[in-house]
């Protein structure tokens, strides 16, 4: 890769599906100090872009992410603190990050073409949705280097079972994509010259939806997840209700009844 390249690339589609692609190939698309707060820059603003419907995180290279770089955590050991403030804020920075993801209005889904550890992993696990290709393997093998993966046993746990879950971080093991698929970590597996036209396809049909529509139905998914059964129902009663008085559900109703395309407002 040229020095000068950016380590992330954004692409917007007129269908409203902002890509982002992660091209930092000598550091394997680490998520280093400088590759998080670009990625949380980039997507706090797409948040508040009404033309941006859905966004798409990719890597270029045959590594969709390491994880943490390494080196960088390395060389903070110098510190005076022996790293621990420096620790302490990259971890916060990409617990931000995880968080926003699932924050946003718009659906994030991530497009996997590579391998994808630790961090790299958590960040797969914290996208709303995520395909994969054949070749592509997951792993949280911080447990090998004595360091837990902690953090991305947050969003791993929150998306796959108990027992699949401390497997990946008790053993640290690559596991494939079709095993990921199977455990749920995935949402499906697809040949590497697919991959890019299902990730297409699939970002395009969720775009053409009512943008309103797909950020209170995302919004109210994670939080009723967080409540009881009856909490989960009561809350949601509601969302239905203020969701049926809006333009866009009286649009889609009468389109639906009288056969015709609905002209969402996103409102």
């Amino acid at each position: 890769m040229d020095n000068n390249s950016p380590i992330l690339i954004k692409e917007k589609s007129d269908k409203g599906v902002l890509c982002l692609t992660m091209n930092d190939l000598a550091c394997k698309n680490a998520l280093s100090n400088k590759m998080l707060s670009i990625l949380l820059d980039e997507i706090k603003n797409a948040s508040i872009d009404k033309s941006i419907k859905v966004i798409v995180l990719k890597a270029n290279g045959d590594v969709f992410s390491a994880g943490h770089d390494l080196k960088e955590l390395k060389e903070a050991r110098n510190n005076s603190d022996e790293g621990k403030v420096f620790f302490q804020e990259l971890f916060n920075l990409c617990s931000s990050l995880m968080q926003l993801i699932i924050n946003v209005p718009q659906p994030v889904i991530a497009e996997i073409d590579g391998v994808a550890t630790a961090a790299g992993c958590q960040l797969v696990a914290s996208c709303d949705l995520a395909i994969s290709s054949q070749e592509s393997k997951f792993a949280t093998p911080g447990v090998n280097i004595g360091l837990f993966c902690s953090t991305p046993m947050v969003a791993l746990s929150r998306n796959i079972g108990k027992k699949n879950a401390m497997q990946m971080l008790l053993t640290g093991d690559l596991i494939s994509a079709q095993k990921a698929k199977e455990i749920g970590l995935i949402n499906d597996v697809v040949s590497k010259n697919k991959l890019g036209s299902t990730v297409r396809e699939l970002s395009e049909k969720i775009a053409s939806k009512s943008s309103m529509t797909l950020e209170t139905g995302k919004k109210a998914f994670y939080a009723q997840a967080e409540m009881s059964l009856t909490e989960a129902y009561k809350y949601t009663s509601k969302v239905m209700t203020e969701n049926l008085i809006q333009h866009d559900a009286k649009e889609g109703i009468d389109a639906f009844i009288e056969k015709r395309s609905p002209n969402w407002k996103g409102e």
